[in-house]
């Protein structure tokens, strides 16, 4: 079943031009796809339209083959399709990392032993054990760009949405990020600066071009 399906999708920022002027994509499961084009283009913009955070002027959105336009169509859609922002600041808010990776499984409801066995687990797969206790805002760009990835693996997504992960990394946490997503099973509709991490992780890719989205052939 396909995962997203975003379909002639239109969208005007108040008081300015349009961006989006019939962007279509669909995004199906195990894919790695890319979304190219300049800044302002609109990428993040589809990000956010794809689960409901900001709503199209016209257009379809349809997740796991179901229509979704009212908010509350759109409550299974974030439960089950992580977006990783670009900043994480927007995305970290509890005390400590272990509080912020459980917050996403309390809200649904699991036990707190379930919560915090679930918070081992990814810490450990993502091996980054020894940040379980740390203070959230002390740590670096880096800690928590890998911090805020663990939080949207512990709600146990079947995709993947990444807004310029690779923002404030070194080449070492780069590089480090790229074999943790590299290795999930999600499909994954990545927004990224980078040409080299776009064609290692999701060489597939669409240009938006004058708010539509144009097939990239990878070179």
């Amino acid at each position: 079943m396909t995962i997203l399906a975003l379909e002639d999708i239109h969208f005007a920022y108040p008081g300015y031009a349009p961006i989006l002027k019939g962007a279509t994509l669909r995004l199906e499961p195990g894919q790695r796809l890319s979304l190219t084009g300049s800044n302002g283009a609109g990428k993040s913009t589809l990000l956010r339209i794809a689960l409901g955070l900001q709503k199209p002027d016209s257009g379809s959105v349809q997740a796991f083959g179901t229509a979704r336009q009212a908010e509350t169509d759109f409550h299974e859609v974030r439960r089950r399709i992580g977006l990783v922002f670009q900043d994480p600041d927007d995305q970290l808010f509890c005390p400590t990392v272990a509080e912020d990776i459980a917050f996403g499984p309390l809200n649904l409801g699991h036990s707190r032993d379930a919560a915090l066995a679930t918070v081992d687990r990814v810490l450990g797969d993502l091996d980054l054990m020894h940040l379980r206790d740390r203070i959230t805002h002390k740590l670096s760009g880096g800690e928590k760009r890998l911090v805020t990835l663990a939080t949207v693996l512990a709600m146990e997504p079947e995709a993947l949405l990444l807004d310029e992960p690779t923002n404030a990394l070194d080449t070492k946490n780069e590089a480090r990020l790229l074999d943790i997503l590299q290795a999930l099973p999600q499909a994954i509709l990545l927004v990224s600066h980078s040409p080299s991490f776009r064609n290692a992780l999701a060489p597939d890719a669409l240009d938006l071009q004058d708010g539509r989205l144009v097939a990239v052939h990878p070179a």
